[in-house]
């Protein structure tokens, strides 16, 4: 209405109506308590605190424009976001090099976050504060309060030594669960993995013998020893070209391992938020097929 100096037609450029812009009007006359706009001859001239407002409501709509413009469109070379990504290490290997190296070749000026998913992790918290964009992982059942993606699914499998007798041998129900097992350490006491879930629906339970919680480091172990990790296909698979070991098919039935992106609310339609996610899953895709 300043630069228009007109009603009718700040109201054709606001795509509002001219009752509503002159109730406008009126509301920001009582909140300043001076009339902004007085009748001059055939139009309208702004008063001398209405010219005082010219320059810092320029700055407010500026303002605003950059508050706003990431929920409208996110330029990824331009753009100077941080990202803030949890993930498990049960993952792929290749798919957090890989995720970074994306984000930076397509995004050059946004910074990278890469936290551990542990039980110490309160993340369905930190993605409510905005403490965290994305949080990926396995879940056996994903929490309900959060929006989800889904990643990829993988088959269950074990990894031993070629030194282990069932690498030569094979086995059966009775010498897997016997066998000296090594699994990730539990995120918080008295939690199970997937796999233990799934053994405890069958009322089995395996025999693990070693716990670590540095899932990167459980193949070497495995290579050098007896012990079998159960893990999906595409982890081990990583590692089968590089280590003195096999992968082996379980002797019961598992359910495919599931993994996830989870997000919360507050960035479901944020224009970075969707690229993230999107690149997430390309990411993720890429690596099946690889």
């Amino acid at each position: 209405m300043l630069t228009e100096r007109s009603v009718s037609r700040a109201a054709i450029r606001l795509g509002m109506t001219q009752p509503a812009v002159s109730a406008a009007l009126k509301r920001l006359r009582d909140l300043a308590d001076d009339p902004i706009l007085v009748r001059s001859g055939s139009g309208m001239v702004p008063t001398d605190a209405g010219l005082r407002m010219l320059t810092p409501s320029a700055s407010i709509l500026r303002a605003a424009e950059v508050l706003f413009s990431d929920v409208r469109s996110f330029e990824p070379q331009t753009a100077q976001s941080t990202f803030r990504v949890a993930a498990s290490d049960y993952l792929d290997p290749l798919f957090l090099p890989q995720l970074v190296a994306r984000i930076k070749s397509e995004a050059p000026l946004c910074a990278i976050e890469i936290h551990p998913l542990s039980g110490h992790l309160d993340y369905p918290a930190h993605l409510a504060q905005g403490e965290l964009d994305v949080v990926i992982g396995n879940w056996s059942r994903p929490p309900e309060d959060l929006h989800m993606g889904r990643l990829f699914g993988d088959e269950v499998v074990s990894l031993v030594s070629l030194e282990h007798p069932a690498a030569r041998r094979g086995w059966d129900q009775d010498t897997w669960l016997s066998a000296e097992h090594i699994a990730p350490t539990p995120t918080h006491p008295g939690a199970k993995g997937v796999i233990d879930e799934h053994l405890e629906t069958l009322g089995l339970r395996r025999n693990i013998v070693a716990r670590c919680a540095h899932f990167g480091l459980i193949p070497a172990m495995v290579a050098s020893s007896l012990l079998v990790l159960t893990t999906g296909r595409q982890y081990c698979e990583r590692y089968a070209a590089q280590l003195p070991v096999k992968i082996l098919p379980c002797p019961l039935p598992f359910p495919r391992m599931m993994y996830y992106q989870l997000w919360h609310a507050r960035t479901h339609t944020s224009a970075s938020g969707k690229w993230l996610r999107a690149l997430t899953k390309s990411v993720a895709a890429s690596l099946r097929k690889a």
